[in-house]
């Protein structure tokens, strides 16, 4: 009996068994981006999670993949009003970023949905800002201490973050403004307290100039009384050498001293015609007329 020969095998059915094969194979492999990162369940169970980018293998049909975005995203959180230490209302807008870091921690703490990831980032951001807030005045947290408060919630963040499976980048308050109550209020207080610093200028001001005009006086008087004093000094200095002068004089020649005087007091005695002296013919003013008779 003769040996059986092979069946042919046609060319169709080549052809089919190719493109099976193309098929199994694209089904047992899966890419990840350079912006992804992914899990790969085995009949929904977590079999391998955090896939590098690139090229990588999976049972067809046993074997399923999901891909997350590991890009920065962004939370931005709803203004919402916080109480300080002084019991006053602020509205506080703020923004934080994030990224996946560890995609099974992520898919088990959140299902893996970004949405309810930036709900719990929300929660943890607010209640941080309400503690940091409610430490500290309105002037502190608008200028003094705003650096302060978004590094603290960065760190906060970071380490509750982590427990989702996510990495905290930044936080930052965009602004805080005041309720339109509150800043009517705080307006007036402003106003008033601008009021109160510039009356206490004028009030310095006023007692710097009465100090400068006391001053001035005192350096007036104390200019007057010594001008006074050196003219009544130069004055006595003037009189008693005319009087040395008149002294020398009358020494040398006592009588004709004595007729210059007297012609000197006959002078301011009659120089109008309406001058008029009564006295003793014999009296001593007259003695030189008496002499001259």
């Amino acid at each position: 009996m003769a040996p059986l020969s092979p069946l042919p095998v046609s060319r169709n059915a080549l052809l089919g068994i190719m493109a099976a094969s193309v098929v199994l194979l694209a089904m047992s492999l899966f890419t990840v981006d350079e912006t992804q990162t992914a899990l790969r369940f085995q009949l929904g169970e977590i079999v391998e999670a955090n896939y590098k980018p690139g090229l990588h293998w999976q049972w067809p049909l046993i074997n399923n993949v999901r891909k997350f975005d590991r890009r920065l995203q962004t939370l931005d959180t709803e203004p919402e009003r916080f109480l300080t230490a002084e019991k006053k209302n602020v509205i506080v807008d703020s923004f934080a970023m994030w990224r996946i870091e560890d995609a099974l921690r992520f898919y088990t703490a959140v299902g893996g949905d970004p949405t309810q990831a930036n709900v719990r980032l929300d929660q943890i951001v607010k209640d941080g800002l309400r503690s940091e807030f409610s430490k500290r005045t309105i002037q502190e947290v608008v200028s003094g201490d705003r650096d302060q408060i978004m590094e603290t919630l960065s760190q906060l963040l970071k380490e509750q973050a982590t427990q989702l499976g996510i990495a905290s980048v930044d936080v930052r308050i965009k602004r805080i403004d005041l309720p339109a109550d509150v800043s009517n209020s705080v307006f007036s207080r402003m106003k008033a307290e601008r009021l109160r610093v510039a009356k206490d200028f004028r009030s310095r001001g006023g007692e710097a100039a009465e100090r400068i005009r006391a001053d001035a006086d005192r350096q007036s008087t104390v200019l007057l009384a010594e001008a006074y004093r050196d003219a009544e000094r130069q004055r006595g200095e003037g009189d008693a050498q005319a009087t040395d002068i008149y002294a020398q004089a009358y020494g040398k020649n006592p009588d004709f001293y004595s007729f210059h005087r007297s012609l000197a007091a006959y002078r301011q005695s009659f120089g109008s015609k309406d001058d008029m002296l009564i006295l003793q013919p014999d009296f001593q003013f007259f003695r030189y007329f008496n002499q001259a008779q």
